[in-house]
């Protein structure tokens, strides 16, 4: 099955994108990148005999991948004008999500339903509040409150 698919993720690579590399992953898979659209695809095996699993996903600032934003499963012998429309629909639905950015927050996450219903917050901090200012935020106001001060100093002194 792995020739197979390496032949179709050839014909499929060479439909979507001009520029594109093919390389097979470790779990036996065929990967699809298209650098100069920042779009992934996996080809893999699926539970199925005939069957593959066709996932898209984004390429990210210094070439790492982000993890699958859609997917679909096909039959291996669907022709690859099929599959190729498949993956269309695929890397459309990638497109139309937000760009993760590393400035972004992070979205919150979920307490657990044990948590929940306890009435705290999961994660590692038990619950303790975090003021959020650092080391830095400290220097500035002690630096304010100096420069304050020694202005307040040199004017009663010069008076």
């Amino acid at each position: 099955m792995s020739v197979q698919l390496r032949e179709t993720a050839q014909a499929l690579a060479q439909t979507l994108w001009r520029e594109h590399t093919v390389y097979r992953e470790r779990s036996g898979g065929v990967v699809i990148r298209g650098e100069h659209v920042q779009r992934w695809i996996s080809l893999a095996p699926a539970g199925g005999r005939d069957e593959i699993l066709i996932r898209a996903g984004r390429i990210l600032d210094g070439g790492t991948t982000a993890p699958a934003r859609s997917e679909a499963v096909l039959s291996l012998s669907t022709e690859t004008v099929q599959l190729a429309a498949t993956c269309r629909r695929l890397l459309a639905e990638t497109a139309a999500g937000p760009t993760p950015t590393a400035s972004r927050p992070a979205a919150p996450r979920q307490a657990t339903n044990s948590a929940a219903r306890k009435g705290r917050r999961g994660g590692r901090r038990g619950g303790r509040r975090v003021s959020g200012r650092g080391f830095g935020y400290w220097a500035i106001v002690a630096c304010v409150v100096g420069i304050a001060a020694l202005s307040i100093y040199s004017a009663s002194v010069t008076s």
